[in-house]
């Protein structure tokens, strides 16, 4: 079965090793941000990858050694010896941060802060944790396995506390379970 892989690249050659990837018929993704920055001359907006120096690939594990020979890749991220597979819903969730039209850019590291869940926006239904930077609400969204981070900038009323649906689920049936006994 085929699954998402983080590939740990060699610095700055994300996008060399995206393309030959690609020209290989793998399944690539490689989630970009625009960044301004200021040249000697001039301001420049420059797309940067959201996790430098990892791409991520899907692939069956008994097929890796195609992936490993490609120039740039160093090696898979690895949970102990074996390839740790990267759970495909948060990749997807990096996948609807990337396209939004909202401002996103790498977060340095995992923050212990209130977990939410977006109630409204572009980024309705996602989970993740919430930060206040310079007095406008961010929403952090992590891949685990790799301990990175993107963080979004968003709308105060997009978001609700998180609720996983087994404790909605009981505090909905509670007080009725309360007043029958």
């Amino acid at each position: 079965m085929r699954s998402w892989f983080a590939l740990y690249v060699r610095s700055h050659h994300e996008k060399i090793v995206e393309a030959q990837l690609v020209g290989k018929q793998q399944v690539v993704f490689l989630p970009m941000y625009s960044s301004r920055r200021k040249w000697a001359d001039r301001w420049k907006t420059i797309s940067l990858p959201l996790f430098p120096g990892y791409v991520f690939c899907q692939f069956e594990p008994e097929q890796r050694s195609s992936v490993l020979a490609t120039s740039g890749v160093i090696d898979l991220v690895r949970a102990g010896a074996e390839p740790a597979p990267i759970a495909s819903s948060e990749l997807e969730a990096i996948r609807r941060v990337a396209a939004s039209p909202l401002l996103v850019e790498p977060y340095a590291n995992l923050v212990a802060g209130e977990r939410v869940m977006m109630t409204g926006g572009p980024l309705n239904g996602l989970s993740g944790v919430i930060v206040e930077i310079r007095k406008s609400l961010r929403f952090v969204i992590s891949v685990e396995l790799l301990q990175r981070s993107v963080l979004v900038e968003i709308d105060r009323e997009w978001v609700a506390p998180y609720q996983p649906v087994k404790r909605a689920y009981s505090q909905l049936i509670g007080p009725h379970l309360r007043a029958a006994s």
